[in-house]
């Protein structure tokens, strides 16, 4: 196959990799890291060409046309200022659905307050140009250098304050650390380049990754409920059920019965089957679900 009906993918190698696998799993493409290619997964599907690459690099490989798409982080776009397309805003990261946050730490004993107090400071960060304009636009001049991670030992014998990414905040209250200031909030994006995206085949081929990913995800956050109910129960039992879900109701073989099917958050689940089972429901069942397109 010529590389003009191939995908070249950039996807993230590392604390998101597994992440990124599964969903792309869950959206129906499987992707397997052969032993000493361990920088090249192989695909289900002919037509990607599939690298991994760490996210501080996707957006630049992307930009420049080596990749045509790419899985990276908001904060990784915005460090090292990529003109790319963003296609779709993802909401997962290695541990939760919640955004990560960039933020400025320090010792929990340190001195220092606010971003002022940073004036004239030595800052460890794998986002130095990132901190750089945020500390500009501050009107504050700090010395900020490159760190290869562990920013958190670093503080405070070696220097003053961190910037790095957080998603819980555990490893720094673990070292002993503050936040000192939130700079940005981040989520993973799918992203191409211009002329990646001017392409007819690649262009369909991204939004096609895009609607099952986005698909996939919304699927993670609801379940399907499915029950049985008689019809002098029936105006009791929708009732229950969100305003906003409308179920699906198909008569059954016996007469007076109804079944019952809709889609529900699965946060409410815990909550609303008690309330069915009370208003007369009767073979409550609940399934997961693989993707959920509007």
């Amino acid at each position: 196959m010529s590389d003009a009906r191939k995908l070249r993918l950039g996807l993230p190698k590392g604390s998101l990799q597994e992440a990124t696998f599964n969903l792309f799993r869950k959206a129906g493409w499987d992707f397997k890291v052969p032993s000493g290619r361990s920088y090249e997964p192989i695909s289900d599907d002919t037509e990607l060409e599939a690298v991994l690459l760490r996210p501080q690099e996707i957006p630049l490989y992307v930009q420049d046309g080596v990749l045509d798409a790419g899985i990276t982080g908001y904060d990784w776009i915005q460090d090292c200022g990529a003109q790319v397309h963003e296609v779709l805003e993802l909401q997962y990261s290695k541990n939760t659905r919640n955004p990560i946050r960039v933020v400025i730490a320090v010792h929990h004993d340190s001195p220092i307050q606010s971003v002022a107090d940073l004036q004239g400071k030595r800052i460890a960060t794998e986002y130095v140009r990132l901190t750089e304009r945020f500390l500009q636009g501050q009107g504050v001049s700090a010395h900020v250098e490159f760190s290869w991670g562990a920013c958190e030992v670093k503080v405070p014998k070696l220097v003053d304050a961190i910037v790095v990414n957080t998603e819980t905040g555990s490893s720094l209250r673990a070292h002993n650390l503050r936040i000192l200031e939130v700079i940005l909030h981040s989520t993973t994006r799918l992203i191409a380049n211009s002329a990646a995206w001017n392409d007819s085949f690649k262009r369909d081929k991204i939004e096609s990754i895009a609607l099952m990913l986005q698909g996939a995800l919304n699927a993670g956050r609801l379940v399907g409920l499915k029950m049985n109910v008689h019809e002098s129960h029936l105006d009791a039992v929708l009732a229950e059920l969100p305003a906003l879900r409308k179920p699906t109701l198909a008569p059954l073989s016996d007469k007076g019965w109804y079944a019952i099917e809709t889609i529900l958050d699965e946060g409410q689940v815990r909550e609303i089957i008690p309330r069915l089972r009370k208003a007369g429901a009767e073979g409550l069942v609940e399934y997961p679900l693989n993707k959920v397109i509007p």
